[in-house]
């Protein structure tokens, strides 16, 4: 590698020793913060310009791109941030780049050939107006998701918070304009994702060519390429596979209730399930994509225990109480802010709670299995995942309950991801006594506000004051731990720095 390039690493690795995990979560959080509040913001407007059943079109679309978008670079783009020279990285982009073309042009000749394949298969026939959509839609994400690991590994998080505010607002204004001038459709909502996402993608692109132009020009070599293909050929020939499960797993609700009810209980799925996630995401993929490159260094360094112990405590502080409020009080939330509609929506929202929090905070910390190199265990779990989810949509399918399907799916991913989280503890060195020792100290703090919250709902209370003193509720839950935890008090001043 060149002087050039040395004095660009030595600078990154100098600047990064000034700034914490803290402080990078939060950089990145910034973005995603006004992001998902303009998300959150927008969707009681698609709510009423979009039908359930529009939404559920959009959810299976969503489902078919984020399954093909998991292997879209073939996994290299994770093994950009494993080398310790840049030179060596930028090739990994590099062969990450080759691998979408590859993959892209595979998506294209799929799509073609079987098309009516696929809008028998999700009982959909609107579907099959938007298939088209589908290869210039993983190929932007692919783009995406390369440039992404890029950027995390050059830790100039500002460029995706921008990135991520400007796909927000593209992807919100479009959603409304279509929906307004075309209703009962669910053009609006699809072409919306994919506008927001290309306009990410070519923010994003443009930052680093104008910042790391001269270093790519000068690291990119096809024999390095060719050596960083074969050193990392594991995530390919096995981590491929395990991530394509997990994507499947993922998406096997809307798919699985689109075949044994229809696209309007989908609808209810999605819009239940995108408000509980965002706001998990609104940290959790934040701190994920921070951590992974934090965790590699740690590995290393031998300190890979404290920060899996910290981060894992944070995620429990910030995602257990609001859950398990929404949890009980999810059907309520709804029918205020959506209408009676949309209660039914509600009530997956709660079947889901736990569920989700147990996801959140297991989510963030699966990158330990690729950083300690037991690639295996990345399949086997993945394939337990997707075979306890498939049994337990096919059950709920049968015996012709949605209800069931969601309530068997919950249970089983709970257990599901509470090991891979007891694994993942393990994997890093941190005592599961420790572990289950947090969990155990935050779920006290939540047991006075969740009896309250239970006793006025079982006495009735007028939905709007329950949902209001929820929100209260929780405020003071946030305004307590600001005063008493002391990492928290110390991420404050990080941010104040």
């Amino acid at each position: 590698m060149d002087e050039t390039a040395v004095n660009v690493s030595k600078k990154r690795f100098d600047n990064s020793k000034k700034k914490s995990f803290a402080f990078d979560v939060l950089t990145l959080t910034g973005g995603t913060t006004f992001a998902q509040i303009l998300t959150i913001l927008s969707v009681p407007i698609l709510a009423r310009l979009y039908q359930p059943e529009n939404f559920g079109v959009w959810a299976i679309y969503s489902s078919i791109v984020s399954i093909i978008s998991v292997i879209i670079c073939m996994r290299y783009e994770y093994s950009i941030m494993l080398p310790e020279l840049d030179d060596d990285a930028i090739n990994l982009l590099g062969v990450s780049f080759l691998a979408i073309g590859v993959m892209t042009v595979l998506t294209l000749a799929i799509i073609w050939f079987f098309k009516e394949i696929i809008i028998d298969i999700f009982n959909s026939p609107q579907i099959g107006n938007y298939l088209w959509l589908v290869p210039p839609f993983v190929l932007v994400n692919g783009i995406f998701l390369a440039l992404n690991s890029w950027n995390s590994r050059t830790k100039l998080f500002r460029r995706l918070s921008f990135s991520r505010i400007s796909s927000s607002v593209s992807t919100t204004a479009t959603q409304i304009v279509i929906g307004l001038v075309e209703k009962k459709s669910p053009t609006g909502l699809i072409v919306g994702n994919l506008t927001g996402q290309s306009v990410a993608t070519l923010i994003l692109a443009g930052q680093i060519w104008r910042d790391d132009r001269n270093l790519i020009r000068k690291s990119l070599n096809w024999e390095k390429m060719y050596e960083g293909l074969k050193r990392y050929s594991k995530f390919p020939l096995v981590d491929s596979f395990s991530a394509l499960m997990n994507s499947i797993s993922w998406q096997l609700p809307a798919f699985l209730l689109a075949a044994f009810f229809s696209p309007t209980i989908v609808g209810f799925y999605s819009l239940g399930f995108r408000l509980l996630q965002m706001p998990m995401s609104l940290i959790g993929s934040s701190i994920s994509q921070v951590f992974f490159q934090r965790a590699s260094r740690a590995s290393s360094r031998g300190t890979l225990p404290i920060l899996v112990e910290n981060v894992f405590k944070f995620l429990v502080i910030i995602g257990m109480f609001p859950i398990l409020v929404l949890t009980i009080v999810g059907s309520d939330v709804f029918t205020v802010i959506f209408g009676k509609a949309w209660a039914e929506a509600g009530v997956y929202t709660q079947i889901l709670g736990f569920w989700a929090f147990v996801w959140f905070i297991s989510s963030p910390l699966t990158g330990i299995y690729l950083i300690v190199e037991e690639y295996d265990f990345g399949f086997r779990y993945n394939f337990f995942n997707l075979a306890t989810r498939f049994l337990s949509l096919i059950i709920g399918g049968l015996l012709g309950s949605a209800r069931i399907a969601l309530i068997l799916f919950s249970i089983s991913g709970i257990v599901v991801y509470g090991y891979l989280c007891l694994k993942m503890m393990s994997y890093s060195g941190v005592k599961i006594s420790r572990a289950l020792k947090i969990v155990f100290s935050n779920f006290i703090l939540f047991v006075p506000a969740g009896i309250t919250l239970i006793t006025l709902k079982i006495r009735e209370t007028n939905p709007i004051l329950l949902v209001a003193f929820s929100g209260v509720v929780i405020g003071i839950y946030y305004l307590y731990i600001l005063k008493t935890d002391i990492n928290v008090k110390k991420i404050l001043k990080e941010l104040r720095a």
